[in-house]
């Protein structure tokens, strides 16, 4: 089935459910009155004010994007071409956080807010944090090698390797990096972090209890020769991470220096890879480095589960009913 988007107005008297459109991995935009005509199409079914849900392909949205105010983007690229047609629209929202596929530049350009959705507040970073223990599991017990031992009907290999007593470093100490902390916490290793800023008011919580080591972006080399397992970044980083060591990325797969990374995992220096994230989406099944044994690669699914869905999809439905309304939006950041 070709990829579609889903593009809402208020010309039909039928109602739809919020909550199923907000889940749709390609939500695109909603109506010109926003998702508030939808809250009143499930209250006052059968009224002519009653907003109507499109289903159409991506290739199509350039040529409709005009009609409404508010686009929630998951999966579709906004370029710059395509926000130049958007000539009602308000805010353009990130279904999650990354806004890698939004020309921001183009949008501000055109007097339309760009926003995302808080990890911290929708599950969206338990999601991915669940993610990165995954894959750090996965790569330390060596998974591939596992599955090819059971088509072999093999038993007793691999011999994997524990997480217990390692030492884990989390480049980028945000919503996402507490919650892995949390999570690596009661397997007992030994965690360093990094950050640009460490005061109490950019941190959630108490991390004395969660951050053995911490320090600035100009330590990360230093902590790179600690640590046996990391996420993220280019070949010097790299050349400095202790032999062995394994690399987790659920960040941005553009993070990764791609031949650094091949010639690091090649020569061995380099343990093993999980990610979650790739230098180009999606992933070619023939990359080169998908062959090595000791590579895990998922589909860009950390934040893809019910309850981060669950509870963005509230996030979109109270943005749209404030729009309409006219009242403040405080249930997004906005970075424009």
């Amino acid at each position: 089935m070709a990829a579609a988007a889903r593009l809402v107005s208020t010309t039909l008297a039928r109602s739809s459910s919020l909550a199923a459109a907000a889940r749709r991995p390609d939500l695109l935009a909603s109506s010109p009155r926003g998702f508030s005509s939808m809250a009143d199409s499930i209250q006052r079914s059968g009224s002519g004010d009653i907003t109507r849900v499109d289903e159409v392909g991506l290739e199509e949205v350039p040529d409709v994007i005009q009609n409404y105010h508010l686009c929630v983007v998951k999966n579709r690229r906004l370029d710059s071409d395509t926000i130049a047609k958007a000539s009602q629209m308000k805010i353009i929202m990130q279904y999650g956080v990354g806004l890698e596929g939004v020309d921001v530049n183009a949008a501000t350009e055109h007097k339309i807010k760009v926003a995302r959705i808080p990890g911290s507040t929708t599950g969206n970073a338990v999601s991915c944090a669940e993610m990165a223990i995954y894959l750090t599991l996965g790569v330390l017990r060596k998974q591939k090698v596992m599955d090819t031992a059971v088509k072999r009907k093999d038993l007793g290999i691999p011999v994997g390797d524990t997480i217990f007593g390692k030492s884990v470093l989390i480049l980028g100490f945000g919503a996402i990096g507490v919650e892995i902390a949390k999570r690596l916490r009661p397997f007992g290793v030994k965690i360093l972090a990094t950050k640009r800023n460490w005061s109490s008011d950019t941190l959630p919580c108490d991390i004395d209890e969660l951050v053995d080591k911490t320090g600035g972006p100009e330590d990360m080399y230093e902590f790179a020769g600690e640590a046996d397992i990391v996420g993220i970044v280019d070949h010097k980083f790299l050349s400095a991470m202790k032999k062995g060591s394994y690399l987790v990325n659920i960040a941005r797969g553009r993070l990764l220096d791609y031949d650094a990374v091949f010639n690091h995992l090649k020569s061995g220096h380099l343990g093993g890879l999980g990610i979650d994230v790739a230098w180009t989406e999606p992933y070619d099944p023939e990359d080169p480095i998908l062959k090595f044994s000791n590579v895990i690669i998922t589909p860009h699914i950390a934040g893809v589960t019910e309850y981060s869905y669950r509870t963005m999809a509230k996030v979109v439905g109270d943005v749209a009913l404030k729009l309409h309304s006219g009242e403040p939006i405080t249930e997004v950041e906005f970075v424009n």
